[in-house]
């Protein structure tokens, strides 16, 4: 689960996918980054905890780290939330095409390469619409995965 900050969305989508995980009993490792190193050790944002708490997910324990080149070597499958998102994995990456990135909401609506919604340029009422839209693609990835 890739975003730019890993504060808001990525956090979120972390959460959520693990607790869906371990209520089917996959072994699956999930995680989450973010393109860019602002946040770097930080919690998730004040309402990204909220609203996960609000659904019995506790993200409080996360920390942001920055997304790096050895992920693409790590991690069967990458999600990245948003088209500036992808573009900075490829910067990263050195390529221009990677086989195991692909959008996130892809798994709702394939082949679309929509983004998630940024809910940190809004106020707290933008967290929980990005909350069930992350929820939902989850329910989505299980379902395809497990």
């Amino acid at each position: 689960m890739v975003c730019l900050g890993n504060i808001c969305r990525s956090p979120i989508a972390e959460g959520v996918l693990k607790h869906k995980v371990k209520i089917h009993g996959l072994d699956w490792v999930v995680e989450s980054a973010g393109t860019n190193s602002y946040h770097t050790g930080e919690a998730p944002h004040k309402y990204s905890q909220k609203v996960c708490l609000e659904n019995g997910i506790d993200i409080s324990h996360q920390r942001a780290r920055t997304f790096t080149k050895e992920d693409l070597l790590q991690y069967d499958k990458i999600y990245a939330f948003a088209a500036d998102v992808v573009s900075d994995i490829k910067k990263i990456s050195g390529q221009s095409e990677i086989s195991n990135v692909d959008y996130f909401l892809n798994e709702l609506h394939p082949g679309k390469n929509e983004s998630v919604p940024d809910p940190w340029y809004g106020d707290e009422s933008g967290y929980l619409p990005v909350y069930q839209i992350i929820e939902r693609t989850c329910n989505a990835i299980i379902e395809k995965y497990k």
